[in-house]
């Protein structure tokens, strides 16, 4: 039956409900706040778009760290696979990275975005440049929405795709969070994910702009003394803390923040075992025995770590190499294995790649993402309370949840 379907947000999940519905033979009416769609698809992955990882449904819902099984249902009729036919039908070849993450062989996010708009304009569909203020509510039933300059778009069933708070500047303000309290749905506290995070070890702000290749971390919780995540790869020290790649991932396995609740541990050397670094400790400071112990470690640590490094060994740096006694050599082997970093918290969740937090799953059908207070009502993507690790999964989280409420309405 021929029906006026209205989605708001055209982000990835708006984009893949609305072609979804269209597909069905409804008209679509888009109403995205933007100009441009999914600018926030735009700046994924550093402008290159993880749009998925290659990996089973039971995979998947092991990288959502709350909620992971109201997807079941959405990930079976549409996963990461479907994922990769869908952008691949449309014209954009894929590639599968380290970690089995998939991008355009373009590494252009904006090819992404150009299927996903192509994808969306089918059949009878119309795009409204606007803001959504309000649901259209009558006996339980949504039957359209009213847009912030009056107008009133009537319909049989609204999708709600407006993301989350994080990159307010690509449109995500929370507004979906408003027009779901509006039905009486409950939202749980927002909260950033996948964020930079704050310390008040004065080093970090010493340390700002030096990034580390190729170390090693782990997020200790000092409430549990369990080590709840470790990964090699890249980060930032930053003016306020710590960034980059592994700190982000790391942020999201931080699920009960609170100042000293966490400390990150850096193994600065880990391709050494921790005696093959006591030897080359030894042979350095045999061979520079003269030596002031500032001026002997240039070839171990970035210049700049060497002064906080000295600090936090208790050794002065004018002391020479021949008179680094045996436990102070330990100590500082063990920092260079574990230098640490007391987490203050996350930084405000619009610095943060994605939201947790949101709609509560309670009140949603996970099999197609309607309201089950209100009749017609549907949502997905980010402003649902669900988030997920790095890797391509949250992206697929707004498609699995978008083409469900697309393919119910």
């Amino acid at each position: 039956m021929f029906m006026q379907i209205v989605v708001i947000g055209g982000g990835a999940a708006g984009l893949l409900a609305a072609g979804t519905a269209a597909r069905a033979g409804h008209s679509v009416t888009l109403v995205e706040r933007n100009a441009r769609m999914a600018r926030k698809v735009m700046i994924t992955g550093k402008g290159r778009c993880n749009v998925t990882n290659r990996c089973t449904v039971e995979e998947c819902v092991a990288h959502v760290p709350s909620g992971g099984r109201f997807l079941y249902s959405a990930l079976s009729a549409f996963g990461p696979e479907d994922t990769i036919a869908l952008l691949e039908g449309l014209g954009v070849p894929l590639t599968t990275e380290r970690g089995i993450r998939v991008f355009p062989v373009s590494d252009k996010a904006v090819d992404i975005v150009d299927a996903l708009v192509q994808y969306a304009r089918y059949g009878d569909y119309r795009f409204r440049h606007g803001r959504a203020v309000s649901l259209l509510l009558e006996d339980g039933v949504c039957c359209g929405v009213e847009l912030e300059s009056g107008e009133r778009l009537e319909a049989y069933a609204v999708i709600v795709c407006t993301g989350g708070l994080s990159y307010p500047g690509t449109g995500s303000t929370g507004d979906g969070y408003g027009l779901a309290r509006q039905a009486g749905h409950t939202i749980i506290p927002t909260r950033p994910s996948l964020a930079p995070l704050e310390s008040e070890d004065k080093w970090c702000a010493a340390l700002q702009g030096l990034s580390l290749k190729n170390c090693a971390l782990w997020v200790q919780d000092n409430h549990t003394g369990k080590k709840i995540y470790d990964d090699f790869g890249e980060m930032l020290f930053t003016h306020f803390g710590v960034s980059g790649p592994m700190v982000l991932s790391a942020s999201a396995h931080m699920r009960d923040m609170a100042p000293g609740r966490y400390t990150l541990w850096i193994d600065l050397k880990p391709a050494l075992l921790p005696e093959q670094l006591d030897a080359r400790l030894i042979r350095d400071f045999r061979e520079r025995s003269n030596a002031d112990l500032d001026n002997a470690l240039g070839g171990l640590l970035p210049r700049s770590l060497i002064p906080v490094m000295v600090q936090l060994c208790g050794i002065a740096g004018t002391r020479k190499c021949r008179d680094i006694t045996r436990e102070e050599r330990g100590v500082l082997a063990r920092l260079l294995k574990a230098f640490p970093v007391e987490i203050h918290g996350f930084r405000p969740v619009e610095e943060a790649i994605v939201t947790a937090g949101g709609v509560s799953l309670k009140e949603i059908n996970a099999k197609t993402m309607e309201s089950k207070l209100v009749s017609g009502l549907y949502f997905a993507g980010e402003v649902l309370d669900l988030d997920a690790y790095t890797g391509g999964f949250n992206l697929q989280i707004a498609f699995s949840t978008g083409y469900a409420a697309g393919s119910h309405v």
